[in-house]
């Protein structure tokens, strides 16, 4: 890894990885695209900080990121609420947010992601792409139609003989971000980052964080009884404290 476009990287779990990144001495530059300005109190000498709305329709503002050789998107976000209270003018904006985006971006570095030249490539995705979450249903959507996209396009640049993967990052309830309109704090989110990085590194395709102590069990029993694990999933989230 040289040179990163790391899209999202204001806040959250896309700050920690650029922040990383950064500090390595192997990579170069790091550029972060976001809704908003990079704080001051991240500011980096090797981190550029770019304001960009993923909302737009013209995505030509990336082609002058033609040199990276790295593309982490994190962009997304969710609110825990019934389907039923959701305004029906926030549907479109969630898939907006949480799915094209990532769809144009590997669009358009699809020449890097297919070529024989090591691109590490990773979009963070959600465990609710996996399974039905009750409070989270758009959000959910959102996810499950990224994970599905990602898994077929790496049969397509596997099949075209490309040694590259889009790396699937689908973990539960991150601390340490401003998810569930926290604060972004670096040192509960370093752990995941490294993960993140390492995973990337090494051009892995899933990447599920604490998968054999939590989301093994989880998954196989949405396996066994959906209908089952989506009432446990709707008590869970209502007596989590999150609502």
């Amino acid at each position: 890894m040289k040179e990163v476009l790391v899209v999202g990287g204001a806040s959250g779990i896309g700050l920690a990885v650029a922040m990383q990144l950064a500090d390595n001495p192997s990579v170069q530059r790091v550029h972060i695209v976001d809704k908003q300005p990079l704080p001051e109190e991240f500011a980096h000498a090797k981190v550029d900080s770019h304001v960009f709305d993923l909302t737009e329709q013209d995505y030509s503002f990336f082609d002058s990121f033609r040199s990276i050789d790295t593309l982490f998107i994190s962009a997304g976000f969710g609110r825990l609420g019934l389907f039923k209270d959701m305004p029906e003018e926030m549907i479109s904006p969630y898939f907006q947010v949480n799915t094209i985006p990532a769809m144009k971006l590997i669009h358009r570095f699809y020449d890097k992601l297919e070529a024989q030249e090591p691109f590490y490539c990773g979009v963070m995705v959600s465990i609710s792409g996996y399974l039905s979450s009750p409070f989270f249903s758009v959000y959910g959507a959102t996810k499950a139609a990224l994970r599905f996209f990602i898994e077929s396009v790496n049969v397509e640049l596997e099949k075209n003989a490309s040694p590259n993967k889009i790396l699937n990052i689908s973990p539960g309830s991150i601390k340490g971000t401003g998810f569930y309109k926290g604060a972004t704090d670096l040192t509960q989110t370093a752990g995941l980052a490294s993960e993140i990085i390492a995973n990337m590194e090494s051009r892995n395709d899933l990447f599920i964080p604490q998968y054999e102590e939590i989301f093994r069990n989880v998954l196989e029993r949405y396996h066994d009884d959906f209908r089952e694990e989506g009432r446990r999933s709707y008590d869970y989230k209502l007596n989590s404290g999150r609502m």
